[in-house]
């Protein structure tokens, strides 16, 4: 009999081990439906903050910089035109020229290849779209 009841003991004993996981398994659960539902209104409120920062918007105004005529120097007068033109202008028309002539790398879209009379503005027989800015800064008086 003593090892019956030894017995007992062992099995009482492993019987609630059994449950008790099963029970942090489902606390574990419980505060992950908590999480959800903290993010839930957090989401609401923001579109609500979005139409407060719309209601107020007034139209932009350009920049004064950007908008004064430049006078371009000869080698650039002869891509964009000898007007003054503003600095937009001058790059919007480069590009049409550079379009308009296929000069954009096939492989590399953003390498300009220069032809002969952009190879007098940039100084180098190719050039990146990011350094062209800065080269046309140059022949704009």
């Amino acid at each position: 009999m003593a090892t019956a009841k030894k017995a007992a003991k062992k099995a009482a004993k492993k019987a609630p081990a059994k449950k008790a996981p099963a029970k942090k398994a489902a606390a574990k659960k419980a505060p992950a439906k908590k999480a959800a539902a903290k993010k839930a209104p957090a989401k609401k409120a923001a579109p609500a903050k979005k139409a407060a920062k719309k209601a107020p918007a007034k139209k932009r105004t350009p920049n004064a910089a950007f908008m004064k005529a430049l006078t371009p120097s000869p080698q650039l007068a002869a891509v964009v035109g000898s007007a003054p033109l503003p600095r937009t202008e001058v790059v919007s028309k480069l590009w049409a020229y550079i379009k308009k002539n296929k000069l954009q790398d096939s492989v590399n879209k953003r390498m300009v290849n220069a032809d002969a009379k952009l190879k007098e503005i940039f100084g180098k027989a190719q050039v990146s779209m990011f350094e062209m800015a800065g080269l046309i800064g140059k022949h704009v008086k």
